[in-house]
């Protein structure tokens, strides 16, 4: 058994047309007949009408008379070059005057015909311009359905808005005293189903004179399914039949309304007896309908003009408080209340990183939390909106009404840093013009069983609750989303310039620096190595008697000793940061060993244990690498040396994609209020006074490690220090 959802009926090749309407159809190169309405037979005199395919009209000038020596045939080799568009004619026909509109679809020609309707009470307004003078959007449907009414005068006439899902409600309404009204009421979107809508925003007047009507098939000789979407005549599906007869009516007209291209609704016409309306009337009927959607557009626009230059003094005002603080977040955190208002939200969140501040109404930080871990793992746009999270997600996250709808706004999503605002859900009620839900029938089609949808029996007003949904975010809610984001972009490139601008100029110092370091280092040495050997004379020259003086002249060689120590850690500062470096695989182990050996002598400490446990290979460069380690292992040595039993232990491990090492001692420690200079150049442990040291080593390895692709860090208590060195793994 075959369903037949109404979205997939093909009412674009219905294989007939209405009774009012008479068609032939000639091949648009050769002008011969290919297919044609049985009822031509009925206003034309033809014994055989399956003798006319593959004929032309010209081959029975007795019979088609009028219709070869109307204008439009006549041109029917200029005018039908472009596709769709119709042209229209009046003939006559034994002194009865006949519409005559032809159009040109998919190499075919249709000729249209239907009987001129003389109505002498006919009223027309020809006040073009009323449109364009009123204050409001209701105004303009309204007095379109007052001129309509007079134009086709039907007994209820309607404005018909899609929503965004495709579902309908009437905003306007023009009835008989004797009739309920519709207006506000909804319409679920299978009462127009998308090819229908697709086919309204093509064909865009439309009208079924009589739903109880024969309708008369179209003879082709192929058999082949002819497409009638421009068709005046075309044919309408059984189940809109049936639902206009639901509706106790028997006769439909409609005229869509375009705005900038997009169906936005329909004018909807309906008469509880059948009823024609003419070609003429029709057409003028499409001429005041597109008249009312020019004057909406323009009302829209200047409407939306105004509020996009009320949106940008307050965004230029809002830019002016960013641009106070240094930083992006402090702008957010500062001005949050006038950011949750430029979506006319409850309540926001900002995200940086770990923080998260709010205002307003939102959600506790946990289920700001899980919203952001979830917006993470499902969503790959920067922005994402929905006024129905708390229905989709409220179980999965343990929402509440305070979170119904969200738009999130990834500012930077590598940071995780995140604004989220929030409505809170809306008791929404719906009032369905009948109950919407689909009922489904079995009918018999050809011999064949099939389910389709049955258009439902009563439009009596159905209330329908929904929960879980805020109000909608409309137009202006995303205009104003973007204004924010293209604010936060402005700030962020404002402060990117700023830094990079304090960086060139801290570059260049460094780099003046550096070289004043290297310069100082190299070309000091010297002096110093003359001063230290004529102190060193100078002292050989004095008897025993003179040990005050002695005394001076050693302290002299002892700065001058501490001096060149100083200026050679700085210059390999200087080198550990421009020296070029050549990153292989190496092993420590014997590195080790030998700067421990020569660590002992140095800080005459021949008794430390030292433990040297496993010593994986390592990525760095080799001098560097012993440059890192003489430095961490000698100050372990070396702060340690006053202990009673001086113990470093030396320990690597190979953690994923990299190998730790770790160097630990009994030492004095290192006090946590030290902890933020201690990568610092010159800087030194208050308690580490009584040691000899410039404050350079440690300053050295962490620009090492960084050069390397590493890390370098520490941990410390009273018992002692650990300093973890971090390497890539070869």
């Amino acid at each position: 058994m075959n369903f037949v959802e109404c979205h997939e009926e093909p009412i674009h090749i219905p294989g007939y047309i209405q009774s009012f309407g008479y068609l032939i159809g000639i091949d648009a190169e050769s002008h011969s007949i290919t297919f044609f309405s049985k009822n031509i037979e009925d206003i034309f005199k033809i014994e055989n009408i399956e003798l006319l395919f593959d004929k032309k009209l010209t081959d029975f000038p007795e019979v088609f008379g009028s219709v070869i020596n109307s204008d439009i045939y006549k041109s029917l080799p200029e005018f039908t070059r472009r596709d769709n568009e119709t042209f229209f004619d009046k003939i006559f026909l034994e002194d009865k005057q006949y519409h005559l509109s032809a159009f040109r679809s998919k190499g075919n020609i249709f000729l249209e015909l239907e009987k001129v309707i003389v109505n002498p009470n006919k009223q027309i307004s020809n006040k073009y311009d009323n449109f364009y003078i009123v204050e409001n959007e209701q105004e303009i449907w309204d007095q379109l359905l007052n001129i309509l009414s007079k134009i086709v005068n039907y007994d209820r006439m309607m404005v018909y808005k899609f929503m965004m899902d495709g579902s309908g409600k009437v905003v306007a309404e023009k009835t008989n005293d004797n009739l309920e009204s519709y207006l506000g009421l909804h319409y679920p979107e299978s009462d127009i189903p998308i090819q229908a809508r697709e086919l309204y925003l093509k064909k865009r007047k439309r009208t079924f004179s009589n739903v109880h009507s024969e309708t008369v098939p179209l003879l082709s000789k192929t058999h082949e399914n002819i497409d009638l979407t421009y068709s005046t005549s075309r044919g309408m599906s059984p189940i809109h039949g049936q639902y206009i007869k639901n509706s106790g009516a028997s006769s439909s007209f409609s005229v869509s309304i375009i705005i900038d291209d997009y169906l936005w609704g329909l004018v909807t016409c309906q008469n509880s007896e059948p009823k024609h309306i003419d070609l003429e009337d029709r057409v003028q009927a499409g001429i005041f309908t597109a008249l009312a959607s020019n004057a909406y557009s323009s009302f829209k626009s200047k409407n939306e003009l105004n509020y996009r230059l009320e949106l940008n003094d307050r965004a230029s005002r809002l830019k002016a408080e960013f641009l106070k603080y240094n930083s992006l977040f402090d702008s957010l955190i500062e001005n949050k209340a006038e950011i949750r208002n430029f979506l006319d939200a409850d309540g926001l969140a900002v995200v940086a990183e770990e923080k998260i501040v709010t205002d307003g109404t939102t959600p506790d930080v946990s289920a700001i939390e899980r919203i952001t871990k979830w917006a993470h793992e499902n969503t790959e746009d920067s922005i994402y909106l929905s006024r129905s999270f708390l229905r989709d997600f409220g179980k999965e996250l343990d929402l509440d009404n305070k979170s119904a709808g969200v738009v999130i706004y990834f500012v930077e999503r590598s940071k995780n840093n995140v604004l989220i605002w929030f409505r809170k859900e809306f008791d929404e009620h719906i009032d369905w013009a009948g109950n919407p839900q689909k009922k489904i029938e079995t009918v018999y089609q050809n011999g064949e069983q099939k389910q389709m949808v049955s258009p439902r029996t009563s439009f009596k007003i159905f209330t329908e609750d929904i929960k879980g949904n805020s109000k909608r975010w409309n137009s202006r809610n995303i205009v104003a989303l973007q204004a924010v984001r293209d604010l936060i972009l402005e700030t962020s490139h404002k402060n990117y310039n700023t830094i990079k601008r304090l960086n060139d100029e801290l570059k260049k110092v460094n780099e003046e620096l550096d070289s004043f370091s290297y310069t100082i280092s190299h070309d000091l040495g010297t002096p110093l190595t003359v001063m230290k050997l004529n102190a060193q004379m100078l002292l050989k020259t004095l008897n025993d008697e003179s040990e005050k003086s002695k005394n001076k002249i050693n302290s002299i060689i002892e700065e001058i000793d501490n001096m060149a120590e100083m200026m050679h850690d700085v210059l390999q500062l200087s080198r550990a940061k421009h020296s070029e470096i050549q990153l292989e695989s190496l092993e420590t182990y014997q590195t080790i060993e030998k700067i421990i050996e020569n660590a002992k002598i140095t800080f005459g400490t021949p008794d430390s244990e030292v433990v040297i446990k496993d010593c994986p290979e390592v990525l760095a460069d080799k001098t560097m690498l012993h440059q890192a380690f003489l430095n961490i292992i000698n100050n372990a040595i070396k702060y340690s040396s006053q202990q009673e039993k001086p113990r470093v232990e030396i320990e690597g491990t190979e953690e994923g994609d990299h190998v730790i090492y770790r160097i630990s001692d009994n030492g004095i420690g290192i006090p946590q209020e030290n902890k933020h200079k201690m990568f610092k150049i010159f800087n030194r442990m208050d308690n580490a006074k009584k040691f000899k040291g410039n404050g350079v080593g440690l300053s050295i390895v962490h620009r090492i490690m960084k050069r390397i692709g590493g890390n370098v860090d520490y941990e410390s208590s009273k018992e002692g220090t650990t300093f973890i060195l971090t390497f890539k793994k070869p």
